[in-house]
């Protein structure tokens, strides 16, 4: 039987973190009080005009290819989840492919499912791996959600940054994906949304994220709280047996709620909200890949990842690291 686990991980965040404080000096009617209390987020980075989603997601590629040993030529299918393209089409996974000079025929496409994008790259990838139709793949989270925020709008402005994750996983004789959840809700469209659609050249509707914070916090916390459990039971794991929450990085309260909800102490949840901000679907592989490099992530521990977002979507992943 084959399965697949993750070979390597890598991250990317474009330029100098911003704070709090430099958004104020922007003139956005906030402080870094504010923001703390509320989010838990300190800094954030932002992408000049120059820096592509594209060219973050194959920079984070890079780096996990490099951390699995392995080289672009060795891969075979690409997933990129993004919110945030430079282009209607084609995909930023075929752009990437050609940034990476990987080898022309191998698969290439977006997943859309925003903030749980990466989750749900993640699960389709092992199903292609496990059906022995492909052999490595790389699974990237990237956005420039800067280029969709209203700047006069404190309820957003001050939560999001940019960036890119990525992770190789390739085919394996044991276990490394344990188990995996999607799942939708398309009732709760009004909650969290970018209305906007091109039509006739122009932008018709509104091109910013718009979201009910206190609608959104009560969704996520019941729902991660609920797919984390269902990926346990799949896996007939014991919550004992779980070593790292790796959540969606959206709000601090959202991750401490959660691991509440699920019975995890604290300090078993990894943590970059503070230094990222929410970075939508680039969040998960960016707070996966800075457990590992740090060191708290290790070979054969335990790993629950999960994402919530924009749909609503959200899902699970349980790995054997």
């Amino acid at each position: 039987m084959i399965f697949s686990r993750i070979a390597g991980t890598g991250g990317y965040v474009p330029g100098k973190p911003v704070s709090n404080d430099d958004l104020v000096a922007r003139g956005i009617d906030t402080s870094d009080a504010w923001v703390r209390e509320r989010t838990g987020i300190g800094f954030r980075h932002l992408a000049s005009p120059d820096d592509t989603t594209h060219g973050m997601a194959a920079e984070a590629a890079r780096r996990a290819l490099e951390a699995a040993g392995l080289q672009a030529t060795d891969i075979d299918l690409v997933i990129v989840a993004t919110t945030t393209p430079e282009m209607v089409f084609p995909s930023t996974a075929c752009l990437v492919q050609h940034a990476l000079g990987m080898p022309v025929g191998s698969a290439a496409f977006d997943m859309q499912a925003v903030c749980s994008g990466f989750i749900y790259a993640l699960s389709t990838a092992d199903k292609f791996i496990r059906s022995g139709s492909h052999r490595r793949a790389l699974v990237i989270g990237a956005e420039k959600l800067s280029r969709i925020l209203d700047w006069s709008d404190r309820t957003t402005c001050v939560l999001f940054g940019d960036g890119a994750g990525a992770v190789v996983l390739e085919a394996a004789e044991a276990p490394g994906v344990l188990a995996t959840a999607l799942h939708a809700d398309g009732s709760q469209t009004g909650i969290l949304s970018v209305s906007a659609q091109m039509a006739g050249g122009e932008i018709v509707g509104n091109p910013f994220i718009r979201m009910d914070g206190q609608a959104v916090f009560k969704y996520a916390v019941r729902v991660l709280a609920e797919v984390g459990s269902e990926v346990l039971t799949q896996a007939q794991l014991p919550l004992e047996a779980l070593d790292w929450l790796v959540p969606h990085q959206a709000n601090i309260r959202i991750m401490l709620a959660t691991a509440r909800k699920l019975g995890l102490p604290p300090e078993r949840v990894v943590v970059t909200v503070e230094q990222h901000g929410n970075t939508s679907a680039a969040s998960v592989p960016l707070a996966l890949d800075a457990g590992v490099r740090d060191g708290r992530i290790q070979r054969g521990q335990t790993v629950l990842l999960e994402g919530v977002g924009g749909g609503f979507t959200w899902g699970a992943a349980l790995l054997r690291f």
